[in-house]
């Protein structure tokens, strides 16, 4: 991953993406070295973290992430998400948050040398680009390796630089953990699992 040390680098983490794809690849993202690892690599300025979180439970299993990356160096976005059941009659949740990563990266790009954007939503190829005309280099992180591919072709073209999330993943996993064989929603929908308990720090 081409990084500058004189850089002005800001992270932009759309949470269910990356929590998809790298459950997909079959590790846990550990958010510490995560940080650790751009920092030593740019100036970085600012790591934003995107969640819908669903307001109508005591408890939500993202609290305690989120929780802890509040207080530990990220600026955490958070909405309400929206809970349904689908035709199947399983319980869903959904929360886009690409408005709020949108209005985010063209507001620091004055700011910024380089954006990376923890993303493969091709929806964000426009404001990509518009990011783009301002001077700013911006790099996708997502993966072709999962299964399916978490990347959008307009995307992925549209980027300056592509990075492999598998490739760069030894920098900041946890553990190891069995791929999960399940499809993504275009529609940032999903699947709540009551009886899963993930140690995501």
């Amino acid at each position: 991953m081409e990084i500058r040390p004189d850089e002005r680098t800001c992270l932009f983490i759309d949470g269910a993406n990356l929590y998809a794809a790298s459950r997909s690849l079959g590790f846990d993202v550990d958010y510490r070295n995560l940080l650790r690892f751009f920092r030593g690599k740019s100036r970085l300025v600012r790591a934003y973290y995107y969640a819908a979180l669903l307001e109508s439970e005591e408890y939500s299993p993202l609290r305690p992430l989120t929780d802890w990356l509040a207080y530990n160096g990220y600026t955490l976005v958070t909405k309400a998400a929206r809970e349904f059941t689908d035709a199947q009659g399983r319980r869903r949740v959904r929360g886009n948050m690409e408005i709020e990563i949108a209005v985010d990266m063209i507001e620091m790009a004055s700011r910024l040398d380089h954006l990376i954007l923890f993303s493969g939503d091709a929806d964000f190829r426009r404001v990509v680009e518009a990011v783009q005309r301002q001077g700013v280099r911006v790099s996708v992180v997502s993966s072709v390796r999962s299964s399916p591919p978490m990347i959008g072709d307009e995307l992925r073209r549209q980027a300056d630089q592509f990075v492999e999330l598998a490739e760069i993943a030894g920098e900041f996993t946890r553990r190891q953990t069995e791929p999960r064989q399940r499809s993504y929603s275009r529609a940032n929908t999903t699947e709540t699992n009551e009886n899963e308990t993930t140690d995501l720090l």
